[in-house]
């Protein structure tokens, strides 16, 4: 998979987890339905942040990793015109 296509990937990946965060912390503080379920309320809105957390955070690092590399290439492919002359 090239570089566009899987960062456009680890991005969208990343952005579904942030919504599952946001959507954990909406039901455990506003939502009236999961206020009645009681502890099973509780660990639906726990599950939907741990999910989320678990998709966003691995992601923004290797994401990181990806971007970092691909800037060593263009810096090396820039220096090496230079190196010519």
């Amino acid at each position: 998979m090239e570089d566009s296509r899987l960062i456009r990937l680890l991005k969208a990946i990343m952005l579904l987890g942030i919504a599952l965060i946001l959507l954990g912390i909406y039901l455990h503080n506003f939502s009236e339905a999961i206020a009645q379920l009681g502890v099973t309320g509780i660990i639906i809105s726990a599950l939907c942040v741990a999910i989320g957390m678990a998709l966003s955070l691995p992601t923004k690092m290797y994401l990181t990793f990806v971007l970092v590399r691909r800037e060593e290439r263009a810096r090396q492919s820039q220096d090496k015109p230079r190196d010519a002359l």
